[in-house]
């Protein structure tokens, strides 16, 4: 619920995106996705400081209070910026939001802790499927609220995460026992410690690698997906809240539905191997989509996708201790905020350079082709990375 709760809140505010930029900025669509770029860009450099340190913290006093903290900060950020009238306070907000945000992180740690090995990766997708219900929800009603002013979905959203940390607060147990814990360090908590005592365990180390690059390629949806809908098809708000809507739908069924038949069919390895086979396919479809339903069906071909993310979360938390899960998914939660760090500009300079007047050649699908490439390197690290890993039987 409280995954969910948060997704929905993510979710509300990607419709109205686009426009609120446009009008703090006074800039054309071309011009403000590279603004969002940047606003990423500033969120993910504060996770990438700050999400080993809450890692840590979590192994030494417990996830609750952790998540808690996060959410707080998460209600103020959305406030700030739904109050915004320039780029700089958006920029602010987006700097404050990174240095608490470690909700998702954290509950795949409180995930950890409460389940065998073996049923691990099942849990981790039914996150996911927190995540895509959420995108069922949060888009439609952001492309709805959106009607009423660029500023009322973040308004909106704030209230929904703190009514999120109420529920947390009253509701959640602590996972974490007292007999897993250990001591705070300071010294182990910023991202290269963090990646320097995981790179203990060759498979866990490699597994970071393989979704770093395969996050650099797939936030090119979150980065860009906004202005290429409305670029290539001229979407409207709604009609890119009903694209990330189906978005939602098909997350749902892919990680809360169909990796519980898959994972114990094939698998974490072969569940990983088809899941990012599927988005490569997906990717290239997106690039030369020449009208709407042809892009709604290579959604579909990337919902199967989704069963990348989970296989390999589970195949790197088999592979360390109880008192180390809140690390791993620290170092892996760094190792994300770093692809949000370098992608999302990329991205978004990309469609930029391909959209605005006076581009060379005029391809609004530029960012689907370079996700794709990342694609292939990760599919290529994911294989290499896993061809000595044994995994127990799993059960249904």
């Amino acid at each position: 619920m409280t995954a969910l709760i948060d997704s929905i809140g993510f979710g509300i505010i990607l419709p109205v995106t686009p426009v609120l930029l446009m009008e703090v900025t006074g800039e054309s669509l071309g011009a403000s996705a590279v603004y969002g770029g940047w606003l990423m860009f500033s969120f993910a450099i504060m996770q990438f400081i700050f999400m080993p340190v809450l890692g840590n913290l979590s192994d030494a006093y417990g996830r609750k209070p952790i998540l808690l903290g996060s959410l707080f900060v998460l209600s103020i950020n959305y406030m700030i910026m739904g109050l915004a009238q320039s780029l700089t306070l958006l920029i602010i907000g987006r700097l404050i939001s990174g240095i608490g945000s470690a909700t998702f992180s954290t509950c795949n740690a409180y995930i950890a802790d409460s389940t065998s090995t073996d049923e691990r990766a099942q849990y981790f997708g039914l996150m996911g499927a927190a995540f895509g219900l959420g995108f069922v929800i949060g888009p439609a009603l952001g492309g709805f609220l959106g009607e009423f002013g660029s500023r009322v979905p973040f308004f909106a959203t704030a209230g929904l995460i703190f009514f999120n940390l109420i529920l947390g607060l009253v509701f959640l147990p602590e996972s974490l026992k007292q007999e897993n814990r250990r001591p705070f360090e300071a010294g182990r908590a910023n991202p290269f410690s963090a990646l320097k005592q995981i790179s203990h365990f060759k498979v866990a180390f490699g597994i970071i690698g393989v979704m770093f690059l395969y996050n650099m390629g797939h936030h090119v949806l979150p980065a860009v997906w906004s202005f290429w809908g409305m670029e290539r098809f001229d979407w409207t708000p709604v009609e890119v809240g009903y694209s990330l809507t189906f978005v939602g739908i098909l997350m749902v069924f892919s990680q809360g539905y169909l990796i519980r038949i898959a994972v114990p069919a094939l698998g974490l390895k072969w569940a990983g191997i088809l899941g990012l086979a599927f988005n490569l396919i997906a990717f290239i479809g997106y690039s030369w989509a020449p009208v709407t339903a042809v892009a709604y069906a290579f959604l579909a071909i990337g919902a199967l996708g989704g069963l990348a993310g989970p296989a390999m979360n589970g195949i790197a938390s088999t592979q360390v201790g109880a008192d180390q899960q809140g690390e791993l998914q620290g170092a892996m939660g760094s190792m994300m905020s770093l692809t949000s760090i370098l992608s999302p500009p990329m991205m978004t300079m990309t469609f930029g350079a391909f959209t605005m007047e006076g581009a060379p050649v005029y391809f609004p699908g530029a960012p689907f082709v370079l996700a794709a490439i990342l694609t292939v390197l990760s599919l290529l690290l994911f294989i290499r990375t896993t061809a000595g890993f044994e995994e127990k039987p799993t059960t249904a």
